[in-house]
Parts: C-alpha cells; structure tokens; sequence
C-alpha cells in the first residue's frame, strides 16, 4: 500500500518568518494579540532550530501545543518552548501576554551560571501566587525591548536572568515529570550548535564539527536540513552573519576590524560575503541602522 509522506513542520526564526534572525538583537519581544491576530487566532505547529521561546499568558485562555501534547490554560501560566522543539497555539481574542523569544547563544550565555540549564527542557508553569512577580518582569523587558535607553542590552539581559532564575525555581518545584528527553538527532544537533557558538570564528570545516560528534559529514548535513530546516554550512554562515551584525550595530569597530574579529583573512572576503548574504556592504548596513 502507497504511503502518503509526512507533513513537514515548518522551521521558523519567528512566526512565519523563514529567513535570518531579523535583527542584530538575540532578543525579541512582542505580545501575544500583536502576532497571534494577523493569524486568526492561531498560531500553526512548527519549530525554531536556534531559539527558544517564553509564552506568557497573561489572561484570556490557549490552547498550547508542545510535542504533541495538548495544555489547555485559562489562567496565568508560562510556557517554555526550547529549541527544535514542534509547537503550535490556539488563543482566545481576549487573549493578553507577551511571546519572549531568545537567540541560542544568549541562552547558553546566561544559562551557564546556573546549576541546570531551566530552558532545556519544554514545560509550562502556572503563576499561581507569583502572577504580579512574573508580570513585573515582562512589563519591565516588554519596556526596555521597545525602548534605546542607554544601557538597554545589558537591563535586557539583566532582567531575562532574573527570568531563568524564576523559571528555575518552577522547575524545581515541579520537578522533572514533563521533560520531554531530546532523540539521538537533536541531541547531535545540540551539541553542534554548542561547538559551533565557541569555534564560528574559526571557520572549522564541516568535517571537523562532524569528527568531534562523532557521525559522518553527510550524516550532520541531513540532521541540520530535517531538523533546522538548513544545511551544516548554512547554520555556520548564519552564525558568523548574526555576529558581524551586532558589531556594526553596536560596537565602533571598523569593517577591517570585524572581519578580523571573525576570522576572514581579507577584508574583501568578509564584504563579500556579508553582501551575498544581506544585499548590502557592512558600511551600508551601518549606515542605514
């Protein structure tokens, strides 16, 4: 008998959004009614390959999908979605929260001061009697996302921490009955994703990645394209871009020195390849944020 084939789940860097991380930011911040209505309401499954996702749901009621998995929730609960991880959401018009989402590495930054990784691992928290505590912070990051105070980068990530720490605290005290253990792909995928936010600079060949995992080249390719939606060397070249993003956005490094930063050995060979990737020189790129 034919075999109709699987669906595809869709990779998005956002919702809906198939191309790069939209911006120098590995933070993005926007409340539940903006997104979810120009999608009635729903919010179809997919996954993220390089993010993880904080739902926050504030008041009205959703139905979360995660894995599966069905959680109806009518009161204020978070829910944490990890990389890689296939989830879809059904909200009601009266819904209110914010949708946090966080770039990997900055994930694995702030995480790695704290004794278990709290974002790992999908599950969702009701807020119980620290609503106000939960909501506070989610008004003060949804405020300093929206707004260019000085030092905004450094309040964000200063307040997103003060957030892992209460997602911690949650999973601690619900113990560890809903984690979803990751298959032998993702955590190859994991750990390529780790090896590759310490060694990008040093434009390792995928075989070297490969080597270090353990598996064949060819092997790491095919887990990149069915589980992130990209190659091996797709996923290197979007590290390496989102990185000399954020240095011409926010440091005064000169073009020459970003190139040298990210391991180029000519200047010309990082403006052509920032330009085959954005439509634009770095200086342009400058310029024009």
């Amino acid at each position: 008998m034919h075999k109709s084939p699987a669906p595809v789940v869709p990779v998005f860097k956002l919702y809906g959004e198939t191309t790069t991380w939209p911006t120098p930011d590995l933070i993005h911040c926007e409340s539940i009614p903006e997104r979810s209505h120009l999608h009635g309401w729903e919010i179809k499954p997919h996954r993220h390959s390089d993010l993880v996702q904080l739902l926050y749901v504030q008041g009205g009621s959703a139905e979360l999908e995660v894995e599966g998995q069905v959680i109806r929730v009518d009161h204020a609960a978070l829910q944490v979605v990890p990389a890689l991880c296939v989830h879809g959401f059904r909200f009601s018009e009266d819904i209110q929260g914010h949708v946090l989402s966080l770039a990997q590495p900055l994930v694995d930054q702030l995480g790695a001061t704290l004794d278990s990784p709290p974002l790992a691992r999908a599950a969702c928290y009701p807020a119980g009697s620290r609503k106000r505590e939960l909501a506070a912070l989610f008004e003060s990051i949804s405020r300093e996302y929206s707004e260019q105070e000085p030092g905004r980068e450094l309040m964000l990530q200063s307040l997103i921490s003060a957030l892992l720490v209460w997602v911690g605290r949650r999973a601690l005290e619900h113990g560890n009955s809903e984690a979803q253990l990751p298959d032998r792909g993702r955590e190859h995928l994991q750990r390529f994703t780790r090896l590759l936010e310490n060694h990008y600079r040093e434009h390792r060949p995928i075989e070297h990645y490969a080597a270090d995992l353990g598996i064949s080249s060819a092997h790491l390719n095919t887990l990149c394209r069915r589980l992130a939606g990209q190659s091996a060397l797709q996923l290197i070249n979007q590290r390496l871009l989102l990185e000399a993003k954020r240095c011409l956005v926010y440091t005064a490094m000169t073009v020459n020195q970003v190139a040298d930063s990210l391991g180029f050995s000519e200047p010309a060979y990082f403006s052509r390849f920032f330009k085959r990737s954005t439509g634009l020189t770095p200086k342009t790129f400058r310029i024009q944020r």
